[in-house]
């Protein structure tokens, strides 16, 4: 098994495909790929018969917070091969992709959010919870925000600047808007 990583316009399609199946699995009618905006990353596990065990995309994007910009990285579509569930192979992409993005000088943190049940799997890997953090995504005309009916999610982060703890308190317990334009709606 080895962890390939590509930018997600790039991965050869016989993988992609793998990974829309796995995906349309998991969230059926979801649209593969992300935001090319985004700058969209994929790692994959894969066997050495070619076969992708699990998936996940990395984005990026620069978060405005606290009188800084943040090269802020997010994990998005984690998801392993339903029957190998429970071996690991999730939690060692996840923790390649923590490894990854600690190596990256652009990158100043790790960003994202997850069902709440699923966050010790995160933290298992490296990532810390957030209490109290919610992240405002969507779009202008149509906001979401992690703390919203229906969401049941935690924040999680990781912090790679000289200054972690710092930045850590300036992410904790606050609205952290992704998008310009979204503040003034929802709060």
């Amino acid at each position: 098994m080895r962890v390939l990583g590509f930018a997600e316009a790039a991965v050869p399609e016989v993988l992609a495909r793998q990974v829309a199946e796995l995906e349309e699995a998991v969230w059926p009618g979801s649209a593969p790929g992300h935001d090319p905006l985004l700058a969209p990353r994929a790692l994959l596990l894969v066997h050495a018969d070619g076969t992708v065990l699990a998936s996940l995309a990395l984005l990026f994007k620069e978060v405005p917070l606290a009188g800084r910009t943040y090269r802020a990285a997010g994990l998005s579509a984690v998801v392993t091969r339903a029957a190998l569930r429970g071996k690991g192979y999730g939690g060692r992409l996840v923790r390649a992709a923590r490894a990854e993005l600690a190596a990256d000088p652009a990158v100043d943190l790790a960003l994202f959010s997850c069902d709440r049940p699923l966050a010790p799997f995160y933290e298992a890997a490296g990532f810390e919870v957030l209490p109290g953090t919610v992240l405002v995504g969507g779009t202008p005309r149509e906001p979401l925000a992690t703390d919203g009916p229906g969401f049941d999610k935690e924040v999680l982060a990781a912090f790679f600047t000289d200054a972690p703890d710092r930045d850590r308190a300036a992410f904790t317990g606050v609205r952290v808007p992704l998008y310009p334009g979204l503040t003034d709606r929802l709060w």
